[in-house]
């Protein structure tokens, strides 16, 4: 599957365009408590464990997006965006979801 966050391909034709697909991936409230408990990990204002999570996140996110693109009968996704939000769950804490949208297309073969 190839995937892109450009609206075209160089050197390749878009036959059919099959519309927006996208793929979210939340991770829970204690997430963030997790993190401060493990900020002994810090190391030059990073924080490896947090930079896991989050690539985790992301990687779970374009993969389902793909898997809808696949089920659609695309063989790529264009303008791909991918965002990061924060929701806040009543006094308990928040959420941080990672969002990953695209257009599945099927790409003519060459």
């Amino acid at each position: 599957m190839l995937m892109t966050t450009t609206s075209t391909l160089e050197g390749r034709r878009i036959g059919r365009y099959l519309g927006v697909v996208t793929g979210e991936a939340i991770l829970g409230a204690n997430i963030f408590r997790d993190f401060f408990a493990g900020i002994r990990d810090i190391v030059g204002g990073r924080s490896g464990a947090y930079e896991k999570v989050l690539r985790d996140a992301k990687e779970t996110a374009l993969r389902e997006m793909t898997e809808e693109a696949k089920r659609l009968g695309g063989n790529a996704v264009i303008g791909i965006d991918l965002d990061y939000e924060t929701v806040q769950v009543g006094s308990s804490g928040g959420m941080l979801m990672v969002s990953a949208s695209g257009t599945a297309v099927v790409l003519d073969h060459a």
